[in-house]
């Protein structure tokens, strides 16, 4: 792992960033390279995730139908959408990071999104619609209610390490 210290973070100007490049093996996957930065003053942190190896543009899906789904393994790219039926899109933007989490993983990531952006609405029905959004969410993760994954990678970088994916061209 290579890491630089008492870089200028971008927030609060202080020279207390730390630099990290990380190279790690995903199982099912392959080589991908972790870049990170983490400020010690303000607590900012940002990172993203690389291949080692080409990809071709792909759109995954998953139907998640199973508290059991909860522990597949995903990674996206920086510059791929995540899309969950009838509940949001994530579409790439300047600061778009990629991760590798879980299904759970992300499902939490989403509520927490939803949640703050429901706490933000002044109007009754909005805040309403956001509380029945999470509660979608939380049945799901116990395995009440179904649902997809579908993560869009024009750069063919991201993955749902499961049988139970399905794969196609962009």
């Amino acid at each position: 792992m290579a890491e630089l210290k008492g870089q200028q973070c971008p927030i609060c100007h202080e020279k207390t960033l730390t630099l990290r490049e990380e190279e790690i093996d995903v199982p099912h996957f392959g080589k991908v390279f972790i870049f990170s930065m983490t400020c010690d003053e303000c607590n900012y942190r940002k990172s993203d995730l690389e291949p080692a190896e080409e990809g071709e543009p792909a759109k995954l899906t998953l139907d998640v139908d199973s508290d059991k789904d909860m522990s597949i393994k995903i990674v996206k790219a920086g510059d791929a959408t995540v899309k969950i039926p009838y509940i949001i899109t994530i579409e790439p933007g300047p600061a778009g990071e990629g991760y590798i989490t879980n299904v759970e993983g992300l499902l939490n990531k989403v509520k927490a999104v939803i949640e703050s952006a429901g706490e933000a609405e002044e109007e009754k029905a909005d805040k309403k619609k956001a509380r029945k959004l999470v509660k979608k969410i939380n049945n799901i993760i116990l395995g009440r209610e179904k649902t997809k994954i579908i993560i869009e990678d024009p750069s063919g970088h991201s993955a749902i390490i499961s049988k139970k994916v399905k794969k196609s061209k962009l």
